[in-house]
């Protein structure tokens, strides 16, 4: 049976949101295949030398993290991204970023995440508040051509990352998994898991972490 824990995440540290908060996490679940939102690229080789020979971490959150479990567990991990986000997406991050009201959303999540951690990050008060930033950025924008450019790339990377986990699951077998996402793609990540449950053969027992 493949069982997949769905795990929202921050890419570097803050507060409670650490990487040994992240590892007690996956302890808890004990899993044999790490998915990640992850390029091929973001942990080398020279990465995995530096660490199995002087212990130096990755300075990436969740990487950091499996560093420490690979420690005492065997692990199979796999980053599931094929490309990464457009230059519209930057482009209206950096534009968002100018508006104060925006900004302040911005620094809300980092109390909260940096004060709760994963229980923050995980929750559907996480989710509200990516949900707000969102309708204010549309607002903001009105809805301009880089905003849906950026849309259409946010959906087209969130689906290869999914695609890719099936992909994996059909040619290999596991009891326990985990898919580690950051939180900013929490709501359409579990929204597209459902669709994935009623149209793909493969049928994953997905579990959500903090729900």
């Amino acid at each position: 049976m493949h069982n997949v824990t769905l795990i929202s995440t921050n890419h570097k540290e803050y507060g409670k949101c650490n990487a040994d908060e992240l590892h007690k996490i996956i302890e808890s679940i004990c899993p044999e295949v790490i998915f990640l939102e992850a390029l091929e690229s973001s942990y080398t080789k020279y990465d995995y030398f530096l660490f199995s020979q002087f212990e130096v971490y990755h300075e990436r959150l969740e990487i950091k993290a499996i560093q420490k479990y690979n420690q005492n567990h065997p692990l199979k991990y796999v980053p599931v991204l094929d490309i990464g986000l457009s230059d519209e997406f930057y482009k209206k991050l950096d534009t968002l970023c100018e508006h104060n009201e925006y900004q302040k959303l911005i620094d809300n999540g980092y109390l909260l995440t940096n004060e709760f951690g994963f229980q923050y990050v995980n929750s559907e008060k996480g989710i509200q508040l990516f949900e707000e930033m969102r309708e204010l950025g549309n607002h903001i924008l009105s809805n301009n051509e880089v905003c849906q450019k950026s849309d259409e790339s946010i959906d087209t990377y969130e689906n290869s990352m999914l695609r890719n986990i099936y992909a994996y699951c059909k040619d290999n077998l596991f009891n326990k998994a985990i898919f580690m996402c950051g939180a900013a793609h929490r709501k359409s990540i579990i929204e597209k898991i459902k669709r994935y449950k009623t149209e793909e053969n493969l049928k994953l027992n997905w579990t959500f972490y903090g729900n």
